[in-house]
């Protein structure tokens, strides 16, 4: 079976390998054709990364990739929800956001005990010579 791969060099001068267009030689992004649409999306790109700055920033928001984290989207969102108007929207949402919170307090915890017994059992495995 032959497999089609877009015509264009990379920059390191190696061929592109994405699948092209099925009506030309280049994929999406090298295609002449749509030189235009691909400009733009990578200047949207670039708005959105900027964007993307500036609201982490004026949150003190800097990703998900821990519970603190995760609570600090939860107290971002639930000030944001009690600065709107009285309304069942809002009356569910603060719902859902204190259910989440709950969540992340309990699995929070959980990952602090998880650690302090490691801490503890830790020392006893290094005396019977297993590896950590």
């Amino acid at each position: 079976m032959v497999v089609r791969t877009c015509k264009a060099l990379k920059e390191d001068g190696s061929l592109c390998q994405a699948a092209p267009l099925l009506d030309g030689d280049f994929c999406l992004m090298h295609s002449p054709e749509h030189a235009e649409e691909m400009a733009e999306a990578r200047r949207l790109g670039g708005l959105r990364r900027r964007r993307e700055k500036a609201v982490s920033g004026a949150y003190d928001f800097e990703g998900l990739a821990d519970v603190g984290q995760v609570r600090r989207l939860l107290e971002i969102a639930a000030l944001d929800t009690l600065s709107l108007e009285n309304s069942v929207a809002r009356s569910r949402t603060l719902a859902y956001l204190a259910q989440a919170a709950l969540k992340a307090l309990e699995v929070g915890e959980l990952a602090e005990r998880i650690e302090a017994l490691e801490r503890l059992v830790a020392p006893r495995l290094d005396k019977v010579g297993r590896r950590r």
